[in-house]
C-alpha cells in the first residue's frame, strides 16, 4: 500500500479538524432542537425559582424551544447539582447555580461531585443583598442592639440562613435570620418582619430606609447571586450561545425592572469570568466555614 506523503497527510488531518469544527458549529446553530430542562435546587415560588423562570421564559422566546424549570430542592441544592453533574453534556440539562453552590463545596465534607470541576459556568444572572431581620416582637431594633443582646444572652439567640430564613422566623422557630431580600421584602413591608440591615455595601433602591451592616461595621459586604451552569464538557459553542442570549435578556428593560422588583440587580459575565467569580466565592466562603466551624444540619 502506498503511504501518503507528509504534506498530503497534513492536508487530510487539517481537513478532518475543520470538518469537525464545522459540524460542532452547525450543531450549536441548530441548538436547541428539543425542550431544555433548568434544574433548580429550591422549591417553587422563591427567588431562586423565579430567576430560573425569568431566564427560561426569555430563552424560550429567543430560541424557540421550551425551557422547563424542574424543582429538586434538598440538601442545600446538592440534589439538583448532582442531577446535572450526571446528565449528558449536550446542553439540554442546565443548572440554576447560586451562592449556596459555592458554600457547599466546603460546608459538606462528602459530596459525590466537585462543583468547580463538574459544572461548567454558562452565564451569571443577578446579584442581590441579604437582609438581617428579626420578628417584630424581638427586643433588638438595630444592629448594635442585636450585637449587645447576643453578647448578654448567647444561649437565647437562634439564627436561620438564606433559603428558609424568613419562613422559620415568621413561624417563631428562630430569633434572627439572614435571608434573600426577594423572600422577605413583602413581609417587611407588611410589618410581619423587622429589617435591621442589608448585607451589601449600598442600601436598597426599593427600601432606602434600611441601613447597611457596613453602616455599623465598616468594610462588611456580602451578597447572594445566581446564574446558569451546565455539565462539564458541554460544547463551548452551546455555552457561548446560551451566554450571548442570557446577556441579551439581562439588558432588556423589562428583565431589569422585574429583577429590581425582587431587590436584585443584573449581573452579566462571560463564561470564563463567571467561572473565576465562582472560584473566588468558593474560596471566600470556605474560609468563613472553616473559621466558624460550620456544619450542615
Amino acid at each position: 500500500m502506498k503511504l501518503p506523503h507528509r504534506r498530503q497527510f497534513l492536508h487530510l488531518a487539517a481537513g478532518a479538524v475543520a470538518l469537525q469544527a464545522l459540524s460542532r458549529r452547525a450543531w450549536a446553530q441548530s441548538y436547541p432542537s428539543r425542550p431544555v430542562r433548568i434544574i433548580v435546587g429550591a422549591p417553587p415560588g422563591g427567588p431562586t425559582d423565579i430567576s430560573a423562570r425569568l431566564i427560561g421564559q426569555w430563552l424560550q422566546e429567543r430560541l424557540g424551544q421550551p425551557f422547563i424549570v424542574e424543582n429538586r430542592p434538598g440538601a442545600g441544592g446538592n440534589i439538583a447539582t448532582e442531577a446535572v453533574v450526571r446528565a449528558p453534556a449536550d446542553g439540554y440539562t442546565l443548572l440554576l447555580v447560586f451562592a449556596s453552590s459555592a458554600i457547599n463545596a466546603t460546608l459538606y465534607e462528602k459530596l459525590n461531585f466537585n462543583f468547580i470541576r463538574d459544572i461548567a459556568p454558562v452565564a451569571s444572572v443577578s446579584r442581590f443583598p441579604l437582609v438581617l431581620e428579626v420578628h417584630p416582637s424581638f427586643t433588638a431594633k438595630s444592629v448594635p442592639e442585636l450585637i449587645a443582646y447576643a453578647k448578654a444572652n448567647p444561649a437565647k439567640i437562634s439564627m436561620a440562613s438564606p433559603g428558609n430564613g424568613s419562613g422559620d422566623l415568621l413561624g417563631g422557630q428562630v430569633s434572627v435570620a439572614f435571608d434573600a431580600v426577594q423572600s422577605s421584602i413583602e413581609h417587611i413591608r407588611a410589618g410581619k418582619l423587622r429589617a435591621l440591615a442589608v448585607t451589601t455595601a449600598k442600601r436598597l433602591e426599593v427600601s432606602p430606609d434600611i441601613p447597611t451592616i457596613g453602616d455599623f461595621m465598616p468594610g462588611f459586604e456580602a451578597s447572594g447571586w445566581n446564574g446558569i451552569g451546565a455539565p462539564k464538557n458541554t460544547p463551548t459553542e452551546i455555552v457561548d450561545r446560551l451566554n450571548k442570549e442570557i446577556n441579551a435578556g439581562l439588558t432588556h428593560s423589562k428583565m431589569k425592572a422585574r429583577l429590581a422588583d425582587l431587590g436584585a440587580t443584573v449581573f452579566t459575565c462571560t463564561p470564563d469570568d463567571f467561572g473565576k467569580f465562582i472560584a473566588e466565592e468558593t474560596e471566600k466562603w470556605g474560609k468563613v466555614v472553616k473559621f466558624a466551624g460550620l456544619k450542615p444540619e
